[in-house]
């Protein structure tokens, strides 16, 4: 049976990426060091380059929040796409780290984040698709987002 590529899971799966997101202060929104290309923080861009706005446990529910947080990996996405010509350059994923901006007695922020991790797991696959995480609750996100998402990815040779 032939290995499907990242760029064809991705389509099967019918999605689309939002426009990739332009720097909001003095960073660059991904770089490529050796073998591995690190993703500054990402917010939740929609395909209208609007974001998705509140605080999850008072503006989103839980579920809305792992909604959330599957469009910063879209976003994420878009970036890759956009500044290295396609998915099918990414071997895998490194690291994840997802801060979620929820009330002081919320306590599911890894649920939330399952969000951008299950969207990589369909992309790249269980081995490749899954690294390492951290999600961890916030005070609050710059513009009042539910999820902001920082990843590495280690490139093909």
């Amino acid at each position: 049976m032939a290995k499907t590529s990242p760029e064809e899971n991705f389509a099967a799966l019918g999605l689309t990426l939002p426009p990739a997101p332009k720097p909001l202060g003095v960073y660059k929104p991904g770089l490529q060091v050796d073998h591995f290309y690190y993703v500054s923080g990402h917010g939740t861009v929609q395909a209208d380059g609007s974001l998705i706005i509140g605080r999850i446990g008072v503006d989103l529910d839980i579920e809305e929040g792992k909604l959330a947080a599957r469009q910063v990996g879209l976003a994420i996405l878009a970036t890759l796409k956009a500044q290295l010509g396609s998915l099918n350059r990414i071997k895998r994923v490194i690291k994840v780290l997802g801060m979620v901006n929820a009330t002081e007695d919320f306590l599911r922020h890894p649920y939330v984040i399952n969000g951008c991790s299950e969207l990589f797991a369909q992309v790249w696959g269980e081995e490749n698709g899954i690294g390492v995480r951290s999600a961890v609750g916030m005070g609050s996100l710059p513009d009042n987002i539910p999820v902001e998402i920082e990843a590495v990815f280690e490139l093909n040779d």
